[in-house]
């Protein structure tokens, strides 16, 4: 059994693409900083027959979530998926005029290095399963940057550099690299929109290995 490990993992899209790729024979580790809460969804998770642990780790300590990497291949078994998709916190989105150097430490560590440190930390394992996908999960700032979410604008768009990088530099070692732009708000009502829908395209992704960018829906004009 191999595990995909999503960093960001909570009850929405963290829970629905565990159930979807759980129900392909996948283990799931189960990466955000509240334990309890995590250990919650596994529980829930292990009862529709998935085997799920959770990892607490915080995506600006390194250490931290590098620890937690290597234990979820240690108990869980190597990891073929990453899924990178933490949810920024509310104050990476200030408007640029109120946007300081300050204010882009948290954005910039959060999706850029924290994605650095997750890649690196599960690469060599996937080079020893000779295949792996590792999924970039970014709302639509990251491809159109936003007045009013200075932080997510700039950091996305370091990761989204970062992970066309990767997706060039590992696909001939059969690691397809792939993000995935979410121009809408989940769970917002529409069938489309639904978590399930979202985990659905997720393990297109995975599992068709097309382009490096997909979207979820174009963005609006």
């Amino acid at each position: 059994m191999t595990t995909i490990a999503i960093v960001g993992a909570g009850k929405g899209l963290g829970a629905a693409v565990a159930e979807r790729f759980g129900r392909e024979g996948f283990a799931v580790a189960l990466i955000s900083r509240n334990q309890d809460r995590l250990d919650s969804l596994a529980a829930q998770l292990g009862e529709s027959g998935v085997t799920a642990k959770g990892f607490a780790a915080n995506v600006r300590d390194g250490d931290s979530l590098r620890a937690a990497l290597e234990a979820a291949t240690e108990q869980l078994g190597p990891i073929e998926v990453l899924q990178y998709s933490p949810l920024p916190a509310k104050e990476y989105m200030r408007p640029v005029l109120e946007t300081t150097a300050e204010d882009l430490v948290g954005p910039v560590e959060f999706s850029v290095y924290g994605s650095v440190n997750a890649v690196r930390q599960v690469l060599p394992g996937m080079r020893a399963l000779g295949t792996g996908t590792i999924l970039f999960v970014n709302g639509g700032s990251a491809v159109r940057p936003g007045a009013r979410v200075t932080g997510t604008s700039v950091a996305f768009a370091g990761e989204s550099a970062y992970a066309q990088l990767l997706h060039d530099a590992v696909a001939e070692e059969h690691v397809h690299v792939g993000q995935l732009i979410i121009p809408f708000g989940i769970d917002d009502g529409q069938d489309a929109h639904s978590s399930a829908a979202v985990a659905e395209q997720l393990w297109t992704i995975h599992s068709e290995r097309g382009d490096f960018r997909t979207y979820a829906e174009p963005l609006p004009e």
